[in-house]
C-alpha cells in the first residue's frame, strides 16, 4: 500500500524545513483530475477553491498544494504553477496553458521559526520531488510543523504530522480504490474510533502524558488559549469516475472520517477541509465511495499522529 499514490495519475512531493519546522506538500495530477471541495472549518486559508465548483469553466485541476506558514504559505502554489507551466501542463486558453492549482494552508507559526514560511521556491521544489512511490508520512511536508490538542496552548499540545491510507472496494467494484492524505493540525484531540480513546491531544500539564480531554474541558467552561491557529487538511483521490458534483459530494462524505477521529472537529478555530479528486473511467456507487473515503480519512489521521516524532519540544507518538 502506497497511500494516495495508489491512485494512478497521482504523484506526491514534500519539502520540509526542520529548522523552522514548516513545509509544503504537493499532490500532482498533471493529466487533470475532476475535483470537489468541502470546507467546514471557520478559520481557513485558501486559494483557487472556486475552480472546483460545478459551474466553473475549468474542468480539471492539475495539482493541490498544502502548506504551512498560515496565509504566507499560499505563496507556495505559485511555484507549483511555475513548475507545471514549464512542463506544458494547464488549462488551454488558446494562448497559453494555465495550471489550475488549489491551495490550502495551516497555521504552524507557533512552533519553530514564525518568520520562515513556505515560499514559491519551496512549492516548486516539492512539485519537482513528486513521485508515484509510497507517500512519506510523519512530520514531513505540510505536516512538518503540525500539532494537535491546543486547548491550553502549545506547551501542552502534542506533535502531529501527515498520514496517508488507501481503502480498496470489492465485489462488482473490484479494482476501485479510494485513498486519503491528511495533514493534522487540529485544535482538538485525535481519537481512535475503534476504542473511543484519545490517541494524541491536549495534556493536563507540559510535563504530563495524561490527556485533558478537550471536549469535556470545553463543556466545563474551559476557554482556548490558542484560537484560530489550527486546521486539518485532507486530499481524497479515487480511480472511479465522478463529475464535479459527485466529487464535491465525495469530499463531504469523506468529512465523516474526520468527525470520527478528531474531537471536537470543524470548530471556529479550525480551517478543516477536504478536496476530492477523481481520476478514472470506471463507474461506482457514490455512497460506497463515500464510505471508503471516510474510512481512508480516519486511518490517515491516526497515522498522522502515530508516525509523528518529538519535535519542537512537543512529544510525538513515534518516539
Amino acid at each position: 500500500m502506497k497511500g494516495l499514490t495508489d491512485i494512478p495519475g497521482v504523484r506526491v512531493g514534500h519539502v520540509s524545513d526542520y529548522e523552522a519546522l514548516t513545509g509544503c506538500t504537493v499532490v500532482l495530477c498533471e493529466g487533470g483530475a475532476v475535483a470537489g471541495v468541502d470546507l467546514r472549518g471557520s478559520a481557513s486559508g485558501t486559494e483557487e477553491l472556486p475552480v472546483m465548483a460545478p459551474d466553473h469553466i475549468a474542468p480539471h485541476v492539475h495539482a493541490v498544494v498544502l502548506a504551512g506558514g498560515s496565509a504566507f504559505g499560499l505563496e507556495a502554489a505559485s511555484g507549483v504553477r511555475r513548475y507545471l507551466e514549464q512542463h506544458g501542463v494547464g488549462f488551454d486558453t488558446g494562448v497559453t496553458r494555465v495550471p489550475i492549482v488549489p491551495c490550502a494552508i495551516l497555521y504552524d507559526l507557533g512552533i519553530g521559526k514564525p518568520g520562515v514560511r513556505p515560499t514559491r521556491e519551496m512549492g516548486e521544489a516539492a512539485a519537482a520531488a513528486a513521485t508515484d512511490g509510497p507517500v512519506t508520512e510523519g512530520a514531513v511536508g505540510a505536516g512538518t510543523g503540525a500539532t494537535v490538542g491546543k486547548l491550553f496552548g502549545m506547551r501542552q499540545a502534542m506533535k502531529s504530522g501527515l498520514g496517508s491510507w488507501t481503502v480498496s472496494l470489492s465485489g462488482p467494484y473490484e479494482g476501485i480504490k479510494v485513498a486519503a492524505l491528511a495533514v493534522v493540525n487540529a485544535f482538538g484531540d485525535v481519537v481512535d474510533p475503534a476504542t473511543g480513546r484519545i490517541v494524541a491531544g491536549a495534556r493536563v500539564a507540559p510535563d504530563s502524558r495524561d490527556f485533558a480531554d478537550t471536549a469535556e474541558q470545553l463543556k466545563r467552561g474551559a476557554r482556548s488559549r490558542f484560537a484560530g491557529a489550527n486546521t486539518t487538511l485532507v486530499v481524497v483521490a479515487t480511480n472511479a469516475a465522478l463529475d464535479k458534483a459527485g466529487a464535491q459530494k465525495l469530499a463531504a462524505l469523506a468529512q465523516i472520517g474526520m468527525a470520527r477521529t478528531i474531537r471536537p472537529v470543524n470548530t471556529p478555530y479550525d480551517g478543516d477541509l477536504v478536496i476530492a479528486l477523481s481520476l478514472g473511467k470506471r463507474q461506482a456507487d457514490l455512497t460506497a465511495l463515500g464510505v471508503a473515503a471516510a474510512d481512508a480519512v480516519s486511518e490517515a489521521i491516526l497515522r498522522a499522529v502515530r508516525l509523528a516524532p518529538t519535535l519542537g519540544g512537543l512529544p510525538g507518538l513515534a518516539d
